[in-house]
């Protein structure tokens, strides 16, 4: 396998499934091409200025500054549905169509959704 793209469709905060997608993308990036697809409600994981501590829990958005080599694609109608447009995200990331997430999706050697 030469690459693999982490779909993250639940909310980064309530369930460990972001916390496991971004630590299996991070684990994978010596290995092959990784990209890690925020959509739906993972694309609130795009969101900069993150604070999790009354949460009790890291800060995801962390995860995404210290592994600077991933590729993180925001599906751009996904923000727009939930009303993020305006807010300020992420340097590191790239905004994407929808043609051009699941484009780069169905070309990867293996899905995973979390």
């Amino acid at each position: 396998m030469k690459s693999v793209f982490y779909l993250l469709d639940t909310a980064p905060y309530g369930s460990e499934k972001a916390f496991g997608a971004l630590n299996a993308a991070a684990v994978s990036l010596s290995e092959m091409d990784v990209t890690l697809g925020l959509y739906g409600d993972g694309v609130y994981l795009a969101v900069a200025g993150q604070d999790s501590r009354k949460l009790g829990l890291p800060n995801l958005a962390d995860i995404l500054y210290a592994y600077g080599e991933l590729r993180v694609l925001v599906h751009e109608p996904s923000l727009v549905e939930r009303g993020l447009f305006g807010e300020t995200f992420i340097e590191t990331l790239e905004l994407t169509d929808e043609e051009e997430f699941f484009e780069t999706m169905e070309s990867s050697d293996c899905v995973l959704s979390f």
